[in-house]
Protein backbone atom coordinates (compact mmCIF):
# COMPACT_ATOMS: atom_id res chain seq x y z
CA UNK A 1 0.00 0.00 0.00
CA UNK A 2 1.30 3.36 -1.03
CA UNK A 3 3.26 5.00 2.51
CA UNK A 4 3.12 8.92 1.28
CA UNK A 5 -0.16 11.09 -0.26
CA UNK A 6 -0.55 14.47 -1.63
CA UNK A 7 -3.05 16.07 -3.50
CA UNK A 8 -0.94 17.55 -6.65
CA UNK A 9 2.53 15.39 -7.37
CA UNK A 10 4.33 16.99 -9.22
CA UNK A 11 6.85 14.68 -11.83
CA UNK A 12 10.51 17.05 -12.28
CA UNK A 13 11.54 20.06 -9.90
CA UNK A 14 12.62 22.38 -12.91
CA UNK A 15 11.38 25.51 -13.97
CA UNK A 16 8.13 24.20 -14.95
CA UNK A 17 7.56 21.95 -11.84
CA UNK A 18 8.74 24.42 -9.34
CA UNK A 19 6.20 27.42 -10.84
CA UNK A 20 3.63 25.28 -10.81
CA UNK A 21 4.38 24.44 -6.77
CA UNK A 22 5.11 28.10 -6.63
CA UNK A 23 1.34 28.89 -8.09
CA UNK A 24 0.18 26.39 -5.44
CA UNK A 25 1.49 27.80 -2.86
CA UNK A 26 -1.90 29.56 -1.82
CA UNK A 27 -4.44 26.77 -2.88
CA UNK A 28 -4.59 24.96 0.81
CA UNK A 29 -3.07 21.51 -1.54
CA UNK A 30 -0.41 19.34 -0.64
CA UNK A 31 1.53 19.53 -3.11
CA UNK A 32 4.93 17.28 -3.83
CA UNK A 33 7.66 18.02 -6.32
CA UNK A 34 9.80 14.90 -6.94
CA UNK A 35 12.57 14.81 -9.29
CA UNK A 36 15.17 12.25 -10.15
CA UNK A 37 18.14 14.63 -9.27
CA UNK A 38 19.23 16.02 -6.35
CA UNK A 39 19.72 19.63 -6.36
CA UNK A 40 21.69 21.64 -7.13
CA UNK A 41 22.34 19.38 -10.16
CA UNK A 42 23.66 20.02 -13.82
CA UNK A 43 21.67 21.26 -16.61
CA UNK A 44 22.57 21.76 -20.05
CA UNK A 45 20.81 24.93 -21.05
CA UNK A 46 22.22 28.05 -22.87
CA UNK A 47 20.64 29.64 -19.69
CA UNK A 48 19.23 33.25 -19.84
CA UNK A 49 15.66 34.59 -18.87
CA UNK A 50 13.94 37.43 -19.86
CA UNK A 51 12.03 40.60 -17.84
CA UNK A 52 8.40 38.62 -18.41
CA UNK A 53 10.01 35.19 -16.72
CA UNK A 54 11.46 37.67 -13.67
CA UNK A 55 8.26 39.84 -13.64
CA UNK A 56 5.62 36.64 -13.55
CA UNK A 57 7.92 34.33 -11.03
CA UNK A 58 8.36 37.86 -8.85
CA UNK A 59 12.14 37.00 -8.36
CA UNK A 60 13.60 39.68 -6.51
CA UNK A 61 16.74 40.17 -8.99
CA UNK A 62 18.73 42.22 -6.34
CA UNK A 63 18.51 39.08 -4.15
CA UNK A 64 18.87 36.34 -6.41
CA UNK A 65 22.54 38.17 -7.91
CA UNK A 66 23.99 38.39 -4.24
CA UNK A 67 25.46 34.99 -4.34
CA UNK A 68 24.63 33.80 -7.91
CA UNK A 69 25.06 34.25 -11.73
CA UNK A 70 22.82 37.23 -13.00
CA UNK A 71 24.53 38.46 -15.92
CA UNK A 72 23.19 41.55 -17.36
CA UNK A 73 22.72 41.26 -21.34
CA UNK A 74 22.16 44.55 -22.86
CA UNK A 75 22.71 43.37 -26.86
CA UNK A 76 23.15 40.49 -29.06
CA UNK A 77 25.99 39.81 -32.08
CA UNK A 78 23.96 37.31 -34.54
CA UNK A 79 25.12 36.26 -37.93
CA UNK A 80 25.64 32.95 -40.35
CA UNK A 81 28.12 30.31 -39.24
CA UNK A 82 31.41 31.70 -41.26
CA UNK A 83 29.34 34.87 -42.42
CA UNK A 84 29.10 38.40 -41.58
CA UNK A 85 28.43 39.42 -37.53
CA UNK A 86 26.00 42.30 -37.08
CA UNK A 87 25.83 43.53 -33.32
CA UNK A 88 22.56 45.10 -32.14
CA UNK A 89 22.69 46.91 -28.85
CA UNK A 90 19.89 48.85 -26.10
CA UNK A 91 20.28 51.39 -23.03
CA UNK A 92 18.92 49.00 -21.36
CA UNK A 93 18.89 45.23 -19.38
CA UNK A 94 16.81 43.18 -22.10
CA UNK A 95 17.94 39.70 -20.52
CA UNK A 96 19.73 38.09 -18.01
CA UNK A 97 21.89 35.10 -18.14
CA UNK A 98 21.93 32.59 -15.35
CA UNK A 99 23.76 29.02 -14.44
CA UNK A 100 20.14 26.47 -14.40
CA UNK A 101 21.94 25.09 -12.01
CA UNK A 102 21.64 28.39 -9.11
CA UNK A 103 18.37 29.05 -11.07
CA UNK A 104 16.47 25.94 -10.43
CA UNK A 105 17.58 24.87 -7.07
CA UNK A 106 16.43 29.18 -6.16
CA UNK A 107 12.90 28.40 -7.78
CA UNK A 108 12.64 24.71 -6.35
CA UNK A 109 13.74 25.75 -2.57
CA UNK A 110 11.07 28.65 -2.73
CA UNK A 111 8.29 27.10 -4.25
CA UNK A 112 6.47 26.28 -1.10
CA UNK A 113 5.68 22.43 -1.85
CA UNK A 114 7.31 19.32 0.22
CA UNK A 115 10.08 17.69 -2.44
CA UNK A 116 11.48 14.44 -2.91
CA UNK A 117 15.30 14.28 -4.83
CA UNK A 118 17.00 11.55 -5.99
CA UNK A 119 13.78 9.52 -6.47
CA UNK A 120 13.09 8.24 -10.02
CA UNK A 121 9.62 7.75 -11.02
CA UNK A 122 9.28 4.07 -12.31
CA UNK A 123 6.16 2.86 -12.62
CA UNK A 124 2.97 5.21 -12.47
CA UNK A 125 -0.41 3.13 -11.41
CA UNK A 126 -4.44 4.80 -12.09
CA UNK A 127 -7.03 3.66 -9.27
CA UNK A 128 -10.07 5.04 -8.74
CA UNK A 129 -8.50 7.37 -6.61
CA UNK A 130 -6.05 8.57 -8.79
CA UNK A 131 -2.66 7.52 -9.24
CA UNK A 132 0.47 5.48 -7.35
CA UNK A 133 4.19 5.95 -8.10
CA UNK A 134 6.70 3.76 -7.42
CA UNK A 135 3.83 1.72 -5.02
CA UNK A 136 4.78 4.47 -2.36
CA UNK A 137 3.06 7.76 -3.56
CA UNK A 138 -0.51 8.76 -3.89
CA UNK A 139 -1.84 11.66 -5.64
CA UNK A 140 -4.91 12.78 -6.50
CA UNK A 141 -3.83 14.67 -9.57
CA UNK A 142 -0.12 14.24 -11.85
CA UNK A 143 1.81 16.87 -13.12
CA UNK A 144 4.55 16.33 -15.49
CA UNK A 145 7.13 18.59 -15.62
CA UNK A 146 10.30 15.83 -16.25
CA UNK A 147 11.37 17.49 -19.27
CA UNK A 148 11.49 15.87 -23.04
CA UNK A 149 12.10 12.34 -21.56
CA UNK A 150 9.27 12.93 -18.52
CA UNK A 151 7.30 9.73 -17.57
CA UNK A 152 4.03 11.16 -17.51
CA UNK A 153 5.00 12.16 -20.83
CA UNK A 154 5.66 8.65 -22.08
CA UNK A 155 2.53 7.46 -20.28
CA UNK A 156 0.04 9.64 -22.19
CA UNK A 157 1.80 8.87 -25.33
CA UNK A 158 2.90 12.42 -25.67
CA UNK A 159 6.21 11.54 -27.86
CA UNK A 160 4.40 9.43 -30.06
CA UNK A 161 2.08 11.98 -31.83
CA UNK A 162 2.73 12.11 -35.65
CA UNK A 163 3.81 15.51 -36.66
CA UNK A 164 6.25 16.75 -33.41
CA UNK A 165 9.07 18.29 -34.28
CA UNK A 166 12.18 17.69 -32.13
CA UNK A 167 15.75 19.76 -31.56
CA UNK A 168 18.83 17.71 -30.95
CA UNK A 169 21.31 19.79 -29.09
CA UNK A 170 24.54 19.52 -27.56
CA UNK A 171 26.35 22.06 -24.96
CA UNK A 172 29.24 22.79 -22.57
CA UNK A 173 29.35 25.32 -19.72
CA UNK A 174 32.79 25.61 -18.08
CA UNK A 175 34.22 29.05 -16.13
CA UNK A 176 36.48 30.76 -18.63
CA UNK A 177 40.38 31.16 -18.77
CA UNK A 178 42.22 33.84 -17.37
CA UNK A 179 43.71 34.61 -20.56
CA UNK A 180 40.00 34.28 -22.06
CA UNK A 181 38.41 36.93 -19.44
CA UNK A 182 41.23 39.12 -20.50
CA UNK A 183 41.08 39.32 -24.03
CA UNK A 184 37.56 40.48 -23.84
CA UNK A 185 36.84 38.20 -26.66
CA UNK A 186 33.67 37.46 -25.74
CA UNK A 187 31.57 40.31 -24.11
CA UNK A 188 29.26 39.09 -21.01
CA UNK A 189 26.67 41.38 -21.64
CA UNK A 190 26.59 40.10 -25.50
CA UNK A 191 25.49 37.23 -26.25
CA UNK A 192 26.72 36.02 -29.80
CA UNK A 193 23.95 33.48 -32.09
CA UNK A 194 24.72 32.18 -35.42
CA UNK A 195 22.15 30.31 -37.90
CA UNK A 196 23.28 27.37 -39.78
CA UNK A 197 23.00 27.78 -43.54
CA UNK A 198 20.74 25.70 -43.86
CA UNK A 199 18.45 27.24 -40.83
CA UNK A 200 17.94 23.82 -39.82
CA UNK A 201 19.55 25.10 -36.50
CA UNK A 202 22.22 27.24 -34.80
CA UNK A 203 25.00 28.12 -32.12
CA UNK A 204 25.82 30.24 -29.28
CA UNK A 205 28.41 31.35 -27.25
CA UNK A 206 27.16 33.38 -24.07
CA UNK A 207 29.59 34.18 -21.35
CA UNK A 208 28.08 35.02 -18.05
CA UNK A 209 30.07 36.51 -15.48
CA UNK A 210 33.49 33.95 -15.18
CA UNK A 211 31.92 31.22 -17.41
CA UNK A 212 31.26 30.20 -21.06
CA UNK A 213 28.48 28.41 -22.32
CA UNK A 214 28.90 27.28 -25.69
CA UNK A 215 26.03 24.67 -28.01
CA UNK A 216 24.57 24.04 -30.92
CA UNK A 217 20.60 22.61 -31.54
CA UNK A 218 19.45 21.35 -34.59
CA UNK A 219 16.34 19.71 -36.03
CA UNK A 220 17.96 17.43 -38.28
CA UNK A 221 19.96 15.57 -36.23
CA UNK A 222 22.03 13.69 -38.70
CA UNK A 223 25.81 14.35 -37.86
CA UNK A 224 24.98 16.44 -35.14
CA UNK A 225 28.52 16.19 -33.70
CA UNK A 226 30.02 17.19 -37.12
CA UNK A 227 28.00 20.17 -36.72
CA UNK A 228 28.84 20.96 -33.17
CA UNK A 229 33.03 20.62 -34.05
CA UNK A 230 32.70 22.99 -36.93
CA UNK A 231 31.11 25.27 -35.27
CA UNK A 232 34.01 25.36 -32.14
CA UNK A 233 36.12 25.83 -35.15
CA UNK A 234 34.64 28.87 -36.42
CA UNK A 235 34.40 30.19 -33.20
CA UNK A 236 38.13 29.56 -32.68
CA UNK A 237 39.26 30.89 -35.79
CA UNK A 238 37.04 33.85 -34.92
CA UNK A 239 39.56 34.46 -31.82
CA UNK A 240 36.19 34.04 -29.67
CA UNK A 241 37.31 31.17 -27.31
CA UNK A 242 40.86 29.76 -26.86
CA UNK A 243 42.10 26.91 -27.39
CA UNK A 244 40.23 23.71 -26.71
CA UNK A 245 37.12 23.22 -25.11
CA UNK A 246 38.04 21.75 -21.87
CA UNK A 247 35.67 18.52 -21.09
CA UNK A 248 33.01 17.31 -23.54
CA UNK A 249 29.50 18.75 -24.77
CA UNK A 250 26.47 17.35 -23.33
CA UNK A 251 23.56 16.36 -25.17
CA UNK A 252 19.80 17.08 -24.53
CA UNK A 253 16.25 16.74 -27.04
CA UNK A 254 13.75 18.99 -26.47
CA UNK A 255 9.84 19.16 -28.53
CA UNK A 256 8.77 22.46 -30.77
CA UNK A 257 5.63 23.97 -30.27
CA UNK A 258 5.17 23.63 -34.34
CA UNK A 259 3.18 21.70 -36.62
CA UNK A 260 0.92 19.71 -34.37
CA UNK A 261 -0.82 20.33 -30.70
CA UNK A 262 1.07 18.41 -28.11
CA UNK A 263 -0.76 16.49 -25.55
CA UNK A 264 -1.52 18.92 -22.54
CA UNK A 265 -4.18 16.45 -20.37
CA UNK A 266 -6.42 14.04 -19.60
CA UNK A 267 -8.58 12.89 -16.49
CA UNK A 268 -6.39 13.67 -13.41
CA UNK A 269 -2.92 14.41 -15.04
CA UNK A 270 -1.31 17.43 -16.86
CA UNK A 271 1.73 18.27 -18.77
CA UNK A 272 3.62 21.51 -18.41
CA UNK A 273 7.24 22.76 -20.13
CA UNK A 274 9.51 20.67 -21.99
CA UNK A 275 7.38 17.38 -20.81
CA UNK A 276 4.30 18.64 -23.04
CA UNK A 277 6.50 20.16 -25.83
CA UNK A 278 6.07 23.91 -25.96
CA UNK A 279 9.48 25.20 -26.40
CA UNK A 280 9.61 27.99 -28.65
CA UNK A 281 10.08 27.39 -32.48
CA UNK A 282 11.89 29.60 -34.34
CA UNK A 283 14.10 29.58 -31.06
CA UNK A 284 13.52 26.42 -28.96
CA UNK A 285 13.72 28.60 -25.93
CA UNK A 286 11.89 26.83 -22.88
CA UNK A 287 12.46 28.09 -19.94
CA UNK A 288 9.64 31.24 -20.50
CA UNK A 289 6.83 28.61 -22.13
CA UNK A 290 7.80 25.97 -18.98
CA UNK A 291 7.50 29.09 -16.15
CA UNK A 292 4.21 30.31 -17.91
CA UNK A 293 2.65 26.81 -18.55
CA UNK A 294 3.60 25.74 -15.10
CA UNK A 295 1.70 29.22 -13.79
CA UNK A 296 -1.24 28.44 -16.21
CA UNK A 297 -1.91 25.15 -14.68
CA UNK A 298 -1.67 25.35 -11.54
CA UNK A 299 -4.82 28.51 -12.02
CA UNK A 300 -6.28 25.86 -13.77
CA UNK A 301 -5.61 22.96 -10.62
CA UNK A 302 -6.84 25.78 -7.75
CA UNK A 303 -9.96 26.20 -9.89
CA UNK A 304 -11.19 22.78 -10.17
CA UNK A 305 -11.59 22.68 -6.50
CA UNK A 306 -10.42 18.67 -6.51
CA UNK A 307 -12.79 18.03 -9.79
CA UNK A 308 -9.67 16.74 -11.97
CA UNK A 309 -12.01 15.11 -14.72
CA UNK A 310 -10.30 15.88 -18.41
CA UNK A 311 -13.57 18.21 -19.30
CA UNK A 312 -12.19 20.49 -16.39
CA UNK A 313 -8.86 20.09 -16.97
CA UNK A 314 -9.19 21.24 -20.28
CA UNK A 315 -9.07 25.23 -19.14
CA UNK A 316 -5.81 24.48 -19.22
CA UNK A 317 -5.46 23.66 -22.72
CA UNK A 318 -7.61 26.35 -23.41
CA UNK A 319 -5.28 28.87 -22.04
CA UNK A 320 -1.63 27.34 -23.46
CA UNK A 321 -3.02 27.82 -26.94
CA UNK A 322 -4.65 31.62 -25.93
CA UNK A 323 -1.02 32.19 -24.52
CA UNK A 324 1.12 30.45 -27.19
CA UNK A 325 -1.40 30.56 -30.13
CA UNK A 326 -1.88 27.61 -32.29
CA UNK A 327 1.16 25.32 -34.20
CA UNK A 328 2.53 26.62 -36.73
CA UNK A 329 1.67 24.19 -39.86
CA UNK A 330 5.02 24.15 -41.02
CA UNK A 331 8.26 26.87 -41.60
CA UNK A 332 9.73 27.96 -44.93
CA UNK A 333 12.61 25.07 -44.70
CA UNK A 334 10.00 22.51 -45.40
CA UNK A 335 8.94 24.02 -48.59
CA UNK A 336 11.32 26.69 -50.36
CA UNK A 337 14.17 24.55 -52.01
CA UNK A 338 17.55 24.76 -50.27
CA UNK A 339 19.69 27.29 -52.77
CA UNK A 340 17.09 29.92 -52.18
CA UNK A 341 17.29 29.39 -48.08
CA UNK A 342 20.98 30.04 -48.18
CA UNK A 343 20.25 33.28 -50.39
CA UNK A 344 17.64 34.20 -47.97
CA UNK A 345 19.68 33.46 -45.12
CA UNK A 346 22.64 35.12 -46.30
CA UNK A 347 20.99 38.88 -46.94
CA UNK A 348 19.01 38.51 -44.17
CA UNK A 349 20.64 37.46 -41.25
CA UNK A 350 23.77 40.21 -42.78
CA UNK A 351 21.24 42.93 -42.16
CA UNK A 352 20.75 44.91 -38.48
CA UNK A 353 17.00 45.58 -39.01
CA UNK A 354 16.22 42.05 -39.55
CA UNK A 355 18.24 41.08 -36.89
CA UNK A 356 17.14 43.36 -34.17
CA UNK A 357 13.44 43.23 -35.24
CA UNK A 358 13.07 40.02 -35.97
CA UNK A 359 15.78 37.47 -34.65
CA UNK A 360 16.48 39.49 -31.39
CA UNK A 361 12.76 40.73 -30.52
CA UNK A 362 10.76 38.55 -31.69
CA UNK A 363 12.50 35.27 -32.10
CA UNK A 364 14.76 35.37 -28.68
CA UNK A 365 13.13 37.86 -26.61
CA UNK A 366 9.33 37.90 -27.59
CA UNK A 367 9.31 41.68 -26.43
CA UNK A 368 5.69 41.82 -27.80
CA UNK A 369 4.20 39.59 -25.47
CA UNK A 370 3.86 41.28 -21.94
CA UNK A 371 4.49 38.87 -18.75
CA UNK A 372 1.86 36.65 -17.60
CA UNK A 373 1.55 38.71 -14.34
CA UNK A 374 2.47 42.41 -13.97
CA UNK A 375 5.95 43.44 -12.35
CA UNK A 376 5.75 42.78 -8.16
CA UNK A 377 8.01 43.86 -5.76
CA UNK A 378 11.09 44.30 -6.65
CA UNK A 379 10.71 42.47 -9.77
CA UNK A 380 11.85 45.17 -11.94
CA UNK A 381 15.19 45.85 -10.50
CA UNK A 382 18.22 44.51 -12.29
CA UNK A 383 21.23 42.65 -11.00
CA UNK A 384 24.81 43.30 -11.48
CA UNK A 385 26.24 42.22 -14.93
Amino acid sequence: MPSDACDVLIVGGGPAGSSCAWGLREAGLDVLVVDRKAFPRDKVCAGWVTPQVISALEVDLEEYARSRVCQGITGFRTGLIGGREVENHYDRTVSYGIRRCEFDEYLLARCGARTCEAESVDRIERDDDGWIVNGTLRARLLVGAGGHFCPVARLLGARSVPGTLVVAAQEIEFAATPVQLAAGTIEAAVPELFFCRDLEGYGWCFRKGDYLNIGLGRTKREQLATHVQQFVDFLRSRGKIDGDVPGRFHGHAYQLYERTLPVLCDDAVLLVGDAAGLAYPQSGEGIRPAVESGLLAAGVIAAAEGNYARGKLAEYERQVIERLGRPRAGAATDWLPASWLRGLAQGLMASRRFAKNVVIERWFLHMHEPALVPPVGNAAHECAG
